[in-house]
């Protein structure tokens, strides 16, 4: 069960089915992207500007529900292909910052969701990691790309090759996500930095997350990145907001921004 709520600029998406740990069959899949639809759309109203992705229970998501699937008849492209890699790129271009907290297991297509998140923060005694080795499958939802990119060749094949799990806290140390945090203050914490940034310069955001997919996607340097910058500021600086920015900040006040 996916639920979503919308409050003070915050769409809050939730994976709500502990009982199995929110893993994820296609019509979970289905109602997610639906979920990121309706956010979108709202987004688009100019009513959310900050979403949040969390899980309910004792994990966030462990991955796909493969309860009833039968692995001689399993089509995992069309699984994969299909259903996952089209919500993951949904995920991916949300037009606003998007954030998540992650605790207990994360694994499969629940850790793919994180990945294409623009910022994640976990519990420090979560899992992640690749346990295909156990299955005979391999690690899937661009998982060797974000591995291979934010942890390099050697780690990436040890985490696929042993199947080890690292720790909420390992994985930030290692590059992976943002920040960990004692699980019991993970959410509240998580949810009050999604409130600061709703009523912050989103649309200023919005170019930074551009710019920074496509400064990564491209392998720009230094000076063509630079010139990306220059032309996104030249764009930005026509904005209500940069105009708001700079008054308070010549008066010395708390700038409010709209977006």
């Amino acid at each position: 069960m996916i639920s979503v709520s919308i409050s003070n600029g915050v769409a809050e998406v939730v994976l709500d089915a502990p009982h199995k740990l929110n893993s994820l069959n296609e019509q979970a899949l289905a109602d997610l992207g639906q979920a990121y639809d309706d956010a979108a759309d709202a987004a688009s109203r100019g009513e959310v500007r900050a979403l949040l992705l969390r899980g309910e229970g004792r994990a966030f998501c462990a991955g796909r529900d493969i309860s009833g699937v039968t692995p001689e008849s399993d089509d995992a492209e069309a699984y994969l292909g299909g259903l996952v890699q089209p919500l993951l790129k949904k995920m991916s271009n949300f037009p606003a910052p998007t954030f998540a907290a992650a605790h207990g297991a994360c694994l499969g297509v629940g850790l793919g969701l994180l990945l294409a998140t623009d910022v994640v923060y976990v519990a420090e005694n979560a899992k992640f990691g690749s346990p295909f080795a156990k299955l005979g499958a391999t690690l899937d939802s661009g998982g060797h790309w974000y591995f291979t990119e934010r942890l390099g060749m050697h780690r990436t094949l040890d985490l696929i090759y042993t199947a080890e799990l690292m720790s909420g806290a390992d994985a930030v140390a290692q590059g992976l996500f943002s920040r960990a945090m004692p699980a019991g203050e993970l959410l509240a914490n998580t949810r009050a930095i999604v409130a600061k940034a709703a009523v912050g310069a989103t649309g200023a955001f919005n170019a930074s997350k551009e710019l920074v997919a496509h400064i990564r996607d491209q392998r720009l340097g230094l000076w063509d990145a630079m010139e990306e910058e220059n032309a996104e500021q030249a764009r930005l600086c026509k904005s209500n907001d940069y105009a708001e920015g700079f008054r308070a900040f010549q008066e010395k006040r708390e700038p409010k921004f709209t977006g």
